[in-house]
């Protein structure tokens, strides 16, 4: 019973619930109008860096953790954040480089997942995806 009471279970709670709200909100998106995923995902990410930019991103990180980062408007979050501290850091160009320094591991997380996937993940037809 230690175990439980150092946990913070309503910690995890909340992240589920809003991580499976911004879920919901794409899967409303997809199901009732006619945006492919690619542009949901897109907006997603745009979201996240608009809000971010704002501050109010933040907010929702502190309150769901995991739940609001791991989404992808969390990466969106991440992009907004980065640059915000490349420009207080380096001026002009910490803008553009800011973002792709904070979001480095994601990028190079997505990059070497779909080289794997070329080379390894089959379709239905046994085909390799390009």
């Amino acid at each position: 019973m230690d175990f439980f009471n150092s946990l913070d279970i309503m910690n995890y709670v909340w992240c589920f619930i809003v991580g499976g709200l911004i879920c919901v909100i794409g899967q409303i998106l997809i199901d009732k109008t006619k945006i492919t995923s690619a542009r949901i995902l897109v907006l997603f990410v745009t979201v996240g860096a608009i809000l971010g930019g704002l501050g109010i991103y933040k907010y929702i990180v502190d309150f769901a953790g995991a739940g609001a980062t791991v989404p992808i408007t969390g990466f969106g979050y991440n992009l907004a954040k980065g640059a915000i501290k490349g420009v207080n850091e380096y001026g002009l160009l910490g803008a553009f480089t800011g973002g792709t320094k904070a979001a480095a591991g994601g990028i190079a997380a997505a990059i070497f997942f779909r080289i794997y996937c070329i080379f390894n993940c089959k379709t239905k037809n046994e085909k390799t995806i390009v």
